[in-house]
């Protein structure tokens, strides 16, 4: 987190304005992310920033939405619910004060059913699904980073989607907090989830333009 001046209160602390102000190699905690009123979306990994991809293009788009809906058919009157990007996870480990959380992430789509995790600023907590759809602006340092931090908070499943080779993995979390691989699926196959029973997403559909 970025040295703050002990004279200054946590509300007297400057906002930041533009992209142009924010230090890269700085470290941040969420209550730091609190303050950014620019437009551009960053999400915070560990303490670090990264900087999210341009506008998702309208393949992603469709992508995301025909995973969405699906989901959300599924989970109709379940305490489970489906919110898609952006949509802020907050990744505690013990602590859950601002000042106190480094890594907030805006998965596409993320599935939370225990409802003490959802406030008015979206998930704390690790959420049950992680939904990332990829993008050319992806970086494999935040892909690596991202599945560690997934792993670590207890993600139960976590899916990467690639538009471009039209591929769907899942990583579900195993009895001793590590994420295990399922089969690489495509088109012509169906994904389900015991964390959504009735769920079937048929890749076909899926990936469907």
């Amino acid at each position: 987190m970025k040295n703050i001046k002990p004279y200054l209160t946590e509300d007297e602390q400057p906002a930041y304005k533009t992209l142009n102000e924010v230090d890269f190699s700085a470290l941040y905690s969420y209550a730091d992310y609190m303050r950014f009123e620019f437009e551009e979306r960053l999400e915070l990994i560990k303490g670090h920033l990264f900087k999210m991809s341009p506008a998702p293009s309208r393949i992603h788009q469709g992508i995301s939405g025909n995973i969405f809906v699906p989901i959300y058919n599924a989970l109709k009157g379940k305490s489970c619910r489906v919110y898609s990007a952006p949509f802020d996870v907050r990744l505690a480990k013990k602590m859950q004060d601002d000042k106190e959380i480094f890594t907030v992430v805006q998965p596409d789509i993320v599935v939370v059913c225990d409802p003490a995790k959802l406030d008015q600023r979206g998930c704390i907590g690790a959420p049950d699904i992680v939904v990332e759809i990829l993008s050319p602006g992806n970086n494999k340092k935040e892909l690596i980073n991202k599945y560690e931090v997934y792993e670590e908070a207890g993600v139960k499943e976590y899916w990467i989607v690639s538009p471009t080779h039209k591929t769907f993995f899942r990583y579900i979390l195993d009895e001793n907090g590590k994420f295990q691989p399922t089969k690489m699926l495509t088109e012509g196959e169906e994904v389900t989830t015991s964390i959504i029973p009735g769920l079937k997403l048929v890749l076909e559909e899926v990936f469907q333009d």
